[in-house]
């Protein structure tokens, strides 16, 4: 069967480079294993617990809240599921008003006009800005969300295929894309609405929002187009995947599959073999049918100006957002960040393709937490770093600085600006550790360690096993957990463990590490998004993709995951996903009481076979029409507010 839009967007394309790498993970497993147990502990599965994943840091914290709340069954069916004892209420769907003279929704009469001023499509990143600002309150804030791509098949009646959509379809779906600032508010019943009149609510979008792009690449002639011939003005953003929010409020988006959105032949331009290594041109949207800008062949330099992390400030309404060059070009999961030891700010990134890099990116100067406009230029001076995971279990952050170890001209790079413009092959030349998908990259602000999810590797064949991850055919993926030297994030060494390898601990095969008291409902496939609530505890959200049926016959959904004492790689089911949907943006209010998390595409991960008759999920026919349930609304993406009836933090 054909891979479905989602699975191309979530495998990426695997293009073969040459490259220099350190060593792999699996190597690194084995050696760490034989050396942290008796005998050279088998790497075959058990449902035992594995040693490794419980050889925590002597720091490990253990007073940590357990987690007590009553486990959900694992299942699949049309509606979305939480815990015994919590509400999960709709905050809002695509289509909603984001601006108070929005139009009301009207899925058979859509236009781009319309959907400026609506809530995107395929909301992914969620994150939260308390109002006023610097009081930490939990019932007023900000919610700041990123709208990673569209589902046409989804959006629009009788649609065919992106090659035949209307000129007002394709600017629907460039009006979807980017990201929404919703101001929100706890009503006396306890329940979050969206505060409709709003000086904050904000939409930005690929059609009309201005950004400037700033740092060491801003006005570098390979930013230049006809359009912009400064290289310093960019309209839009776009498939924004996870993301973070600084110490000072603004709101970090992360571009991701940026290379699904051109078209056209490379033919002879000097940027060929970087749009390569970034599988540039693909045209899964069709926008270059009606937008030259996303033609290769009129405007070779239109690519260079995505991939950034882009920081919109969601306090200033006209704020202009900055792309912030000095943090790299790839495609970025996640961009959380944490003080070094002398204030600085390490921001940590996953690259999120098969075989591709962890990076952290540190900050010249310090942050001001007393003064949010004094940061307003912060992330564009600093040093980028790229992982190489070392065969003892310790780790060394590479820096990709221009001039030193080979990222010069011998290999091609006249400036920084080359440097972070093909990061990729920077990363390459240094040697980086290639790792299996990088999906979110989670800083824990109590303990200080970094917990990085790793995906999946479907393509990779059992005698590849020395690649990025221990086992071959890796569909299930692993998190791995980080502890920075001397407790420094600045620092350019590490140590890592292995947290857990997902997948069923009930087959040996899979070769799977869980603690022994996960039971047959906590397990989980695919880790993607992660984050940690107020008392410091790991939270996880999964994305199978359309493999859902075999990587674990489960929809997605949020987990606890325990990080330390006797539970440590323990984990727990909470919330459940409607089939065809992928669990994204777990974001907790300060005081941990309210939980937001993003549906995303629901109908869209469901294979043909997968349905009774055998079907293909359209708009027409949607494996699940959640959450309306209504015959003329499609499937919406939508944002959930988790919160307990006794009114006390998640989780327990």
């Amino acid at each position: 069967m054909p891979q479905t839009f989602e699975d191309e967007l979530e495998s990426g394309d695997d293009t073969s480079v040459e490259r220099a790498t350190g060593p792999s993970l699996a190597t690194l497993w084995s050696r760490r294993r034989f050396l942290q147990t008796t005998g050279g502990f088998a790497l075959a599965a058990t449902a035992s617990t594995s040693l490794l994943a419980l050889s925590a840091c002597n720091k490990a914290p253990t007073d940590l809240p357990p987690f007590t709340f009553k486990e959900l069954e694992r299942g699949a069916d049309e509606a979305i599921h939480v815990a015994e004892g919590y509400d999960a209420d709709i905050l809002i769907r695509w289509g909603d008003p984001v601006y108070a003279d929005a139009p009301l929704f009207d899925p058979m009469k859509q236009t781009a006009a319309a959907q400026t001023r609506q809530f995107g499509y395929n909301n992914d990143y969620v994150g939260f800005v308390p109002l006023p600002f610097g009081n930490a309150t939990s019932d007023h804030g900000v919610l700041c969300i990123n709208h990673e791509y569209t589902n046409a098949a989804l959006m629009f009646p009788n649609f065919v295929s992106t090659d035949a959509a209307s000129r007002e379809q394709i600017d629907v779906t460039l009006a979807a894309h980017g990201g929404s600032i919703i101001e929100i508010a706890r009503n006396a019943d306890g329940k979050w609405k969206v505060v409709q009149a709003s000086p904050y609510n904000r939409r930005l979008t690929m059609l009309d929002t201005a950004m400037d792009l700033s740092g060491p690449a801003a006005g570098h002639e390979r930013l230049k187009t006809s359009a912009d011939p400064t290289g310093r003005r960019v309209i839009g953003t776009l498939n924004n995947c996870a993301g973070g929010i600084t110490p000072w409020g603004t709101w970090l988006m992360g571009e991701e599959n940026i290379n699904f959105y051109f078209g056209g032949e490379l033919g002879d331009t000097p940027e060929k073999a970087n749009h390569e290594r970034m599988s540039i041109p693909r045209n899964l949207m069709g926008w270059w049918r009606f937008h030259m800008r996303f033609d290769v062949e009129l405007e070779p330099n239109e690519p260079n100006r995505f991939g950034w992390v882009t920081e919109v400030d969601p306090l200033d309404p006209k704020s202009i957002p900055r792309k912030r060059t000095a943090l790299g070009r790839f495609k970025h999961e996640g961009a959380e960040s944490i003080a070094t030891r002398k204030g600085r700010l390490a921001v940590y990134m996953g690259d999120d393709q098969r075989g591709e890099y962890l990076y952290k990116f540190v900050s010249r100067d310090a942050f001001d937490a007393d003064n949010r406009t004094g940061n307003a230029d912060l992330l564009d001076h600093g040093t980028l770093y790229v992982a190489r995971f070392k065969d003892n279990g310790s780790g060394r952050w590479l820096p990709l600085t221009f001039g030193a170890n080979g990222l010069d001209a011998t290999n091609g790079f006249l400036s920084q600006a080359d440097v972070l413009i093909e990061t990729r092959r920077a990363a390459d030349t240094l040697g980086a550790t290639p790792m299996d998908r990088p999906e979110d990259v989670q800083p824990n602000h109590i303990t200080g360690r970094v917990y990085v999810a790793l995906a999946n590797n479907k393509d990779r064949k059992a005698e590849e096993a020395d690649g990025a991850n221990p086992r071959g055919t890796n569909l299930w993926g692993q998190i791995v957990e980080l502890i920075p030297d001397n407790d420094d994030h600045a620092d350019t060494g590490f140590t890592w463990n292995i947290l857990v390898a997902a997948g069923d601990p009930t087959d040996t095969a899979i070769a799977a590490q869980w603690n022994d008291t996960t039971s047959k409902d906590g397990w989980f496939a695919c880790p993607d998004n992660l984050a940690v609530d107020a008392a410091g505890r790991l939270w996880v959200a999964t994305d199978q993709g359309d493999d859902w049926a075999k990587t674990s016959g489960a929809a997605d959904g949020i987990f606890a995951l325990a990080t330390h004492g006797p539970e440590r790689g323990t984990a727990k089911r909470f919330f459940q996903v409607p089939v065809g949907a992928e669990m994204c943006g777990p974001c907790f209010t300060p005081d941990a009481t309210t939980l937001f998390v993003a549906v995303q595409h629901p109908a869209a991960d469901i294979a043909p076979e997968e349905r009774t008759p055998p079907r293909a999920s359209t708009f027409e026919d949607p494996a699940t029409r959640w959450p309306d349930f209504a015959d003329a609304m499609p499937p919406r993406p939508s944002v959930v507010a988790i919160t307990s009836h006794n009114g006390g933090p998640i989780g327990g």
